[in-house]
């Protein structure tokens, strides 16, 4: 453990979980499984969803890192382009709408881990954002175990997350209260991921 480059793990983290808690398509997803087949079909359907961040978050580390190490200056075009999603990002954040008591979403029969795991895995904004994110942390000469950390982190969250949501929050005040400040989240979500670009311009320039 000694080896691992904690500044990168925890930058890395915040922004992940930042990700992971902000109402979306997911959190839909694995609130109409559980409300369909209960817990059991919440807690697969998160842990599908968890299992395709984690193989996006896999294949964003390990080749960016090729890029850092072999093609410095693609990499630091990439990390600008990067910084430009994260922007967008929060733009789309900040817009977004914060009703998440809609009626229009409707009943899938598929197996919740199937579900979970397609709606992360064929879901292009999850890749790109991953990107957008691990571009602005990753250095070269990261050590193996490291960039499996990170890797292993994003797949964490995310599993973590959703398991919390299918079988802590389901039924509760909580879960409400969430679903009605989903404006404030989406908001708070874009300042920072608004901050996280413009210091990655700064250390660039």
């Amino acid at each position: 453990m000694a080896g691992l480059e904690w500044d990168i793990l925890l930058a890395a983290g915040l922004v992940l979980s930042l990700g992971a808690i902000s109402p979306g398509p997911s959190l839909m997803v694995v609130l109409r499984n559980t409300m369909m087949g209960g817990r059991r079909q919440g807690v697969a359907c998160a842990l599908g969803h968890g299992l395709g961040f984690g193989v996006y978050a896999g294949l964003a580390v390990f080749g960016l890192i090729v890029l850092l190490e072999e093609a410095p200056n693609v990499f630091l075009t990439l990390q600008l382009i990067g910084c430009g999603l994260l922007a967008w990002y929060g733009y789309s954040m900040w817009t977004m709408d914060g009703d998440f008591d809609s009626n229009t979403h409707t009943a899938s029969k598929r197996q919740g881990f199937t579900e979970g795991f397609a709606i992360a895995f064929f879901n292009p904004k999850i890749a790109l954002f991953l990107v957008a994110v691990l571009a602005q942390v990753l250095r070269p000469g990261m050590g193996f175990g490291s960039k499996v950390a990170v890797g292993l982190l994003g797949m964490t969250i995310d599993t973590l997350w959703y398991l919390t949501v299918a079988v802590g929050l389901t039924g509760t005040s909580l879960l409400d209260t969430l679903k009605k400040n989903g404006t404030f989240i989406h908001r708070l979500t874009a300042v920072i991921l608004w901050g996280f670009a413009l210091s990655i311009v700064f250390q660039i320039n």
